[in-house]
């Protein structure tokens, strides 16, 4: 299983994000309300601005104080060492 930094130390299964949004949409707002009020809502910022909202296959809500486009940075990054790790696999 592999993870992926969502700032500050806090780390989610990459394997699990399904979507990493823009908070300024109104709907996406009301998606944040929604999960705060019930209590599905992971506040990852430790007090900074939310720049990115990440939504995981079991419906749970990750705010995060990083720019979406850094996430999906670092996903593609976990992706390619995953298809190297697997590449050297097959040819021991």
């Amino acid at each position: 299983m592999k993870f992926i930094n969502i700032g500050f130390g806090n780390m989610v299964s990459s394997l699990r994000v399904v979507t990493i949004v823009n908070p300024d949409a109104a709907p996406i707002k009301r998606v944040i309300s929604d999960a705060r009020s019930k209590n599905e809502l992971i506040d990852a910022t430790c007090g900074r601005k939310t720049r990115a909202v990440i939504v995981t296959d079991s419906e749970l809500i990750i705010l995060s104080a990083l720019q979406p486009e850094t996430l999906v940075n670092r996903l593609k990054s976990d992706d390619l060492s995953d298809d190297n790790e697997e590449s050297n696999l097959y040819e021991k």
